[in-house]
């Protein structure tokens, strides 16, 4: 990928004295398709971001920009536009190089809860292998690339850093390769640049504050 543009479960001990580490409150993702991908690439997509984020503790709740009435409260969320067709149907043998698959916005160097995904630039780039994954399988392997691409946009969005790692889905250039390969993750340093972000720590002790509050009402 080419660089950038730039619950209620409160705290408790276990039986043996372990601390359980409170879930993060989710963050919600307003998406919004120019092109509404079939319900096998969207299911691969949201699953591939749930699973590279996992290690970070960030969860996800995951709503239709269309349909949303803006009476839902959120402690943190992030809206991302997905461009051009979003589907496998007429590959072409032949890929090519459409220049940026997603970019983060950026506005006088404050990093903005706004990324797009090129979903048409992604499958010109992969087609040519994706025609070699068996038919039955192609939807699920391109949703699993569009959800690296968009794990990539949101690190820069909650890490709040322009910065890129030397590999994993952290990196500015992702191959081919890398994009359907049956697994991708972040490297340890941009893991724990989730972990340790302003982000989670908001996250964090919205949970704790929850869950505190539910279990004050138990007693009442």
């Amino acid at each position: 990928m080419k660089a950038l543009f730039f619950c209620l479960v409160p705290a408790v001990l276990l039986a043996f004295g372990e601390h359980q580490e409170t879930p993060l409150a989710p963050i919600a993702l307003y998406t919004k398709f120019q092109q509404e991908p079939p319900p096998a690439v969207l299911d691969a997509l949201q699953d591939e971001v749930d699973s590279i984020m996992a290690p970070s503790g960030l969860r996800f709740t995951w709503r239709d920009l269309s349909t949303a009435r803006g009476s839902a409260v959120s402690v943190e969320l992030a809206v991302i536009t997905f461009t051009g067709r979003c589907d496998v149907n007429g590959l072409s043998p032949h890929s090519s190089n459409p220049g940026p698959l997603g970019w983060t916005h950026i506005s006088d160097r404050v990093i903005l809860p706004f990324a797009d995904i090129d979903c048409q630039g992604t499958r010109a780039f992969i087609q040519k292998q994706l025609r070699a994954v068996p038919v039955e399988n192609r939807e699920e392997a391109y949703g699993r690339a569009l959800g690296r691409v968009l794990a990539h946009e949101l690190y820069h969005i909650f890490a709040k850093t322009t910065r890129h790692a030397s590999c994993g889905v952290g990196k500015s250039h992702f191959t081919v390769e890398e994009l359907l390969s049956a697994d991708f993750q972040f490297e340890a340093r941009e893991s724990l640049a989730l972990k340790t972000s302003e982000v989670h720590a908001v996250l964090e002790g919205a949970a704790l504050e929850s869950g505190a509050t539910a279990f004050s009402g138990e007693h009442l």
